[in-house]
């Protein structure tokens, strides 16, 4: 059963990295789409990583009201949120104000004025 504990990276890296962070992924473009704050990703990742800990605790035993692990979780998520946050959105800017904005790499746009 040494496979089943909280500190294996494989755990990590497929429910966190993989799963939770392919959702983060999905809710940062999705909140994009809809012209949501900067902000909005941010709190949108607290329920998100608070059912991630609970899949860990269920599945696999963790602990489910570890902070450190919390916030780990968190910290990942919100990287993937804010990822496809920005990419949608810089992509939104262009394609929507193509005679203001063209893209200035994958996560920004800069002005053709």
């Amino acid at each position: 059963m040494a496979l089943f504990v909280e500190d294996s990276p494989w755990i990590f890296l497929i429910m966190t990295v993989f799963f939770g962070g392919g959702a983060a992924f999905l809710a940062g473009r999705a909140l994009a789409r809809k012209w949501r704050p900067v902000w909005m990703p941010l709190l949108a990742m607290v329920p998100l990583a608070m059912a991630l800990r609970f899949l860990h605790y269920a599945l696999f035993g963790a602990e489910l009201t570890s902070l450190h692990y919390f916030i780990t979780d968190f910290l990942v998520l919100f990287a993937g949120a804010f990822l496809g946050y920005r990419t949608t959105l810089a992509s939104q800017m262009v394609s929507q104000y193509p005679w203001m904005y063209a893209k200035a790499g994958p996560f920004a746009w800069r002005s053709k004025v």
